[in-house]
């Protein structure tokens, strides 16, 4: 590049954005700047051939579509080619710039566009760069914005591939810093991306094996920074090596920021699909080998708490019809966060361990690490991902490290082929502490991972953070300052698998109830739902509807003159047993013939009884206790611990007359990764506190005279 940098290029491209002040605002730049940089680069790898492509196309044009196109390209010698006779500065005898016709420029422009292959067309479509050029030809700036482009040299004697990719890469940053309050979206920071390409790839040991195959893939790709990262990291250690880059989106304009991307650096830009992942899998297919699509390295970001009502119906029917033979059998999470779907539907797509087995990194928010009880679709597919030894390690993340929010993040790895160290094991490593601030804010990004790389005075933490977790040590530790104040922390920590599982007991307690037929008692069965239902009819004939409500009212009220005759007779007598107070009932019931049905004697039950802890214990029909509802609680109790042992420690001291509900018992997995990480922070003594606090007060003085004079 002439000792240029690709970021000086990148600078030089985006000084063009002084053009469009003012019909645009700053973060609609990436809207012009972008397309244009794809147009032009295209436009320049296409010089040396296109006469070429203009000669050949008249005889090829009567063949099939797919002939045409593989003819045109091989004579182009890239994956697209042009028609057009026309393109942003002079080349040839036959080709016209651009410029030689203002009034006409925008029509020109779009018609240049279109004869473009097919791929090129679909990517300028989703960019929806023919609104924008409508845009700039309305107020005057199209004619000034495609001579500065003209002027760009972006040939590949003066820009290869690799520093192209660079450059475009770079484009797509700063757009992305300059619409910060969208960027999150579709754009994770590049410190993070590198973060989780070392974390995925640091143990791999075959990536400097000459010209080895890796294929990556990222089911939420946006503009590709992953893939694009991780393809970096791959050719750096061995520029033999051949990754190939796969990738699904559902938003347009990301989608064709990615193609764009990887059509510049000379990808398969066909492997970059355009659909919802969830209901329209991009990869569902077979693949050339006629298996089904696996891959050897999966990376995502997927968004934050997006519900996923849009492709419920997909989802669940998917799940319920296939199972496991599909993506989403272990479990479906609540509808307002499919983070978990992602997961496992890269789960899905691992390589078997006899094909060499796949590593998966995926950035969550915090949700995902403990959102819903045992039995509930996040737990059992956390369950599923345990039991089955694939969770390799969680790195929990400083805040404020995404463009979109502030909040806490971590990075799952994934892996179907642990390292025998790992083995059911599982690793939390707290990097919280372990970020710089930034310069300037970036919408809710304020901190960064330091990377020496990006800033030469940096601390280098991703190394450090990689570090951690090579070495895999249980309690580690680091020096952190913190306000103010050296500490020293734990930074990782190394668990079972087992230590994450727990089994949720349903604790009953005996049903305790005394009876009275006291008027206050009585009165309340007329809010009983069974007795108000007598007196109700669903008929739709007036006549039968108003009979039957009549006989309603008849039953009612003998169930009431039974309640007073029991009353007569016995007064306001406490019975503390049910058996005993039924017996006196249902003698009272047999001898005035009212003969109480179920639902009946239920609602009298309800009306008169009172729990009472003084009261005998109410039996079922087989003369089991009959628990109390009102008194059921549940105990979390570790799996590596017995329940009856902790039953008997935890709770039989307490409530001597419980027992445990063993039908109701589930397995939960929850990974609460803060608590393992805490520490107890003593308060400040009471004098220092009283200290500071005069200290403010005579600061306020001094600042309410300086007021008042």
């Amino acid at each position: 590049m002439n000792g240029e940098t690709h970021s000086q290029l990148a600078n030089f491209i985006w000084s063009i954005c002084n053009l469009l002040r003012g019909p645009y605002k700053r973060n609609e730049y990436r809207k012009v700047i972008l397309p244009l940089t794809v147009l032009r680069r295209f436009e320049c790898l296409l010089e040396p051939t296109r006469q070429k492509v203009l000669d050949e196309y008249p005889l090829w044009k009567t063949k099939p579509e797919r002939v045409q196109q593989a003819h045109l390209q091989n004579i182009s010698g890239y994956r697209f080619y042009n028609l057009s006779e026309m393109q942003f500065r002079l080349s040839g005898e036959n080709i016209h710039s651009l410029l030689d016709d203002p009034d006409n420029l925008a029509l020109n422009l779009n018609s240049y566009i279109i004869a473009f292959s097919p791929n090129v067309r679909s990517i300028m479509e989703k960019f929806k760069f023919n609104e924008q050029v409508q845009h700039m030809a309305e107020k005057n700036i199209l004619f000034e914005v495609i001579k500065a482009f003209s002027k760009v040299d972006l040939s590949a004697e003066r820009v290869d591939q690799i520093q192209m990719g660079y450059v475009f890469e770079e484009l797509i940053r700063i757009g992305a810093e300059q619409s910060n309050e969208e960027a999150g979206e579709h754009f994770t920071p590049r410190e993070v991306i590198k973060l989780m390409v070392n974390l995925l790839l640091a143990p791999e040991e075959d990536l400097a094996r000459s010209h080895v195959v890796k294929t990556i893939y990222d089911p939420a790709c946006g503009t590709g920074g992953m893939l694009s990262v991780a393809e970096e990291y791959i050719r750096q250690l061995n520029s033999d090596a051949q990754p190939k880059l796969f990738g699904q989106d559902w938003n347009d304009e990301a989608w064709a920021v990615c193609k764009s991307d990887m059509l510049i650096k000379g990808e398969e830009a066909d492997n970059i699909i355009l659909e919802d992942t969830f209901s329209r899998d991009g990869f569902d297919r077979k693949d050339d080998s006629g298996e089904k699509w696996t891959f050897d390295y999966m990376l995502a970001n997927p968004p934050f708490g997006v519900e996923w009502k849009q492709q419920q119906k997909f989802i669940e029917k998917e799940a319920e019809t296939l199972g496991f033979d599909g993506r989403f059998g272990a479990g479906t999470p609540r509808i307002n966060d499919g983070a978990l779907l992602f997961l496992q539907h890269m789960i899905a797509k691992m390589r078997s361990v006899g094909m060499g087995g796949s590593r998966i990194g995926i950035v969550f928010n915090g949700s995902p690490l403990f959102t819903g009880d045992a039995g509930s679709g996040e737990s059992e597919i956390r369950r599923w991902i345990i039991e089955n030894d694939w969770l390799e390690a969680i790195v929990a993340l400083p805040e404020q490290l995404f463009y979109n929010t502030g909040i806490a993040t971590y990075i799952w790895i994934i892996s179907n082929r642990k390292e025998p160290r790992r083995r059911r094991k599982v690793q939390l490593i707290d990097a919280r502490n372990f970020w710089v601030q930034m310069e300037k804010s970036l919408g809710n990004k304020r901190r960064r991972i330091g990377d020496p790389q990006d800033k030469k005075k940096d601390p280098d933490h991703i190394v450090e953070i990689t570090r951690l977790y090579e070495q895999f040590t249980n309690g580690e530790t680091r020096v952190f300052s913190i306000g103010g104040k050296e500490k020293e922390l734990v930074v990782s920590k190394v668990f079972d698998n087992e230590d994450f599982g727990y089994h949720k007991i349903t604790v009953e307690r005996p049903l305790r109830l005394n009876f009275q037929a006291t008027p206050e008692r009585m009165a309340r069965l007329e809010e009983q739902s069974a007795f108000k239902k007598l007196a109700e009819s669903k008929k739709k004939n007036q006549i039968t509807r108003q009979e039957e409500i009549e006989v309603g009212t008849q039953r009612q009220q003998a169930i009431r003159d039974l309640l007073h005759a029991f009353a007569e007779e016995h007064g306001e007598e406490l019975f503390r047993n049910r058996e005993a107070f039924l017996n006196v009932l249902k003698a009272q019931d047999r001898a005035r013939g009212v003969r109480l049905s179920a639902p009946e004697l239920k609602a009298v039950l309800a009306a008169l009884g009172q729990r009472d802890e003084t009261a005998d214990i109410c039996h079922d029909r087989s003369g089991n206790p009959e628990p109390d509802p009102e008194l059921r609680d549940t105990e979390t109790v570790p799996l590596k611990e017995e329940i009856e042992a902790y039953f008997v420690r935890e709770v039989l001291p307490h409530v001597p007359d419980a027992w445990i509900d063993h039908s109701k018992t589930k397995v939960g997995y929850e990974i609460p990764l803060n608590c393992h990480f805490y520490r107890y922070e003593p308060p400040r003594d009471l004098a220092e506190i009283e200290a500071d606090i005069k200290v403010l007060e005579g600061e306020i003085v001094d600042l309410l005279r300086e007021v008042t004079r």
